[in-house]
């Protein structure tokens, strides 16, 4: 017993270094994502996770040992405070009816321990039921009654909220339908997956124009962030490959007032006549990786202007990075050697990415003067160094492929130094599509064409509800069962930032 009671302070001491370890690490690189630091902070906090498990393990056994040996003692144990908007659940429990030392029975409370313990009741299923009472005139005969209420989807019977939790388990939890039917059924709820895929599609037509709203909010902005992803899609004899495009709108690493928000779009390939669709009436900065579907909307005698161009340090760190990833050689067994020269570029742009995190938030003049005294002599440090290296190797060599990248971009790569508004990165819409990424594994392909196009739809709503912090949920189901009988003129009222400032104003 001894000698796993210091087993266990030796764990319990590795748990504290881990948990400091992490909150450091999520500190520094909470900004432009770093593959190294994200790697080894997955891999740290699936340690702290297995050894917390095995921790636990071991002090429920020398609990019970204690009880046996030494049932008189008490071991001091610290809990953590749960939010306090959650309700509380009181149980006393009976208090002696006499001393237990000398047999008295006046005995007077002089206070309490109190024990929270965390816990969840299984959802809770119930059928809302319109009454609309009928009256008989006794003057004229007539019968007068309240007009039927707007229902979220027309001749539906489903409520505001099944729906939003349906959307929400679908798009952003990425539970297929058929797999939300079983769940359904073991709770004693029949929900046909027909019926449930009906409802997904009248939803989706119901909140196609605030779709349209949000899309004409971003492209409003002076800058947005582009990219695409791979969706497979259902064929006849094998699945063939879609793409989801995003474009966000991000003003706050420059000190924007307005709202952030993320369109999607989808399309059964990746021509170039995509982006030229999504940007037809666009012309400001797109921030964006070196996609040759692109080029067009740079071009200066562009109809309506040309596009800036503002090239992604992410994507050319990484080509980098890949050539200097110590880990994920050794895990491919890949017999290439690691590049040094590649390693003393990364590092080289880390100091890059380091200056950048510090004057992130701040107003974009002041992001220029800071860039010109403090990132643009790294900029110029790292060209030079590049071009001297790169002279010393053949066009064939990994590293001076990765060097190309940026040296015939040069100019796109170095207009963030000239514009205060232009991030150093494009992981804004990189972030928009790791769910995308993520989802894959689980609902495996979209249905069709047409279910790609719904799917963009809802992507677009629910990644706008967690830009502005509010939960896609519960903002879905207020907007369901109003969205019927609000007022065409004013849907505006209904986007994100908008319903989160009146439901602030009225809660205060």
């Amino acid at each position: 017993m001894i000698e796993t009671r210091a087993k266990l302070a030796g764990a319990q001491a590795l748990i504290e270094h881990l948990q400091l370890t992490i909150a450091k690490m999520k500190r520094e690189h909470f900004g432009p994502r770093s593959e190294r630091s994200q790697r080894l902070l997955d891999q740290l906090e699936l340690q702290l996770e297995e050894l917390v498990a095995a921790t636990a393990e071991d002090e429920v056994k020398v609990e019970q040992a204690r009880i046996a040996v030494e049932g008189h003692t008490r071991r001091q144990s610290i809990r953590r405070s749960f939010p306090a908007h959650l309700p509380r659940q009181r149980i006393v429990y009976p208090a002696p009816a006499a001393c237990p030392c000398c047999g008295g029975t006046k005995l007077s409370k002089i206070g309490e321990d109190v024990t929270e313990t965390l816990d969840v009741e299984p959802r809770r299923w119930f059928v809302t039921q319109h009454v609309r009472e009928k009256f008989s005139c006794r003057s004229c005969e007539r019968i007068a009654q309240p007009p039927a209420p707007f229902h979220a989807i027309a001749r539906g019977y489903a409520g505001p909220s099944l729906l939003a939790m349906i959307l929400v388990a679908k798009y952003a939890n990425h539970q297929p339908l058929n797999r939300q039917c079983e769940q359904y059924d073991r709770e004693g709820i029949e929900l046909p997956l027909t019926t449930m895929a009906d409802h997904v599609g009248a939803c989706t037509a119901e909140l196609l124009p605030l779709y349209e709203l949000i899309k004409a909010h971003v492209f409003a902005a002076d800058r947005v962030h582009g990219d695409d992803t791979t969706v497979p899609v259902l064929a006849k004899v094998q699945t063939r490959t879609g793409r989801l495009w995003v474009y966000v709108r991000d003003d706050q690493p420059f000190g924007g007032k307005d709202p952030p928000a993320a369109v999607y779009f989808y399309s059964a390939d990746r021509e170039a006549i995509h982006p030229a669709r999504h940007l037809a009436g666009y012309s400001g900065i797109l921030q964006a990786d070196a996609y040759a579907g692109f080029n067009a909307l740079y071009k200066p005698d562009r109809e309506i202007g040309s596009i800036t161009q503002a090239a992604c340090w992410a994507h050319a760190r990484r080509k980098f990075f890949e050539l200097a990833d110590v880990a994920s050689k050794a895990r491919n067994k890949s017999t290439k050697a690691l590049s040094p020269m590649a390693m003393a570029a990364v590092q080289k742009m880390d100091a890059i990415f380091a200056a950048e995190r510090a004057i992130s938030g701040r107003p974009a003049h002041e992001r220029l003067a800071l860039r010109r005294s403090d990132v643009t002599p790294l900029v110029d440090e790292l060209l030079a160094w590049m071009r001297g290296e790169r002279a010393k190797l053949s066009r064939h060599n990994d590293v001076a492929k990765a060097m190309d990248y940026m040296l015939k971009r040069i100019e796109a790569f170095t207009r963030f130094l000239t514009d205060g508004r232009i991030c150093l990165s494009n992981n804004a819409a990189e972030r928009a599509l790791r769910g995308i990424a993520l989802g894959r594994k689980a609902w495996l392909f979209a249905g069709s064409n047409r279910g790609g196009e719904r799917a963009a739809v809802m992507f677009t709503l629910i990644q706008t509800a967690k830009l502005n912090g509010i939960d896609p949920q519960a903002w879905l189901a207020d907007v369901l069962g109003r969205i019927a009988d609000h007022n065409s003129q004013r849907l505006d009222q209904l986007l994100p930032w908008n319903w989160k400032a009146a439901a602030q104003q009225l809660a205060a």
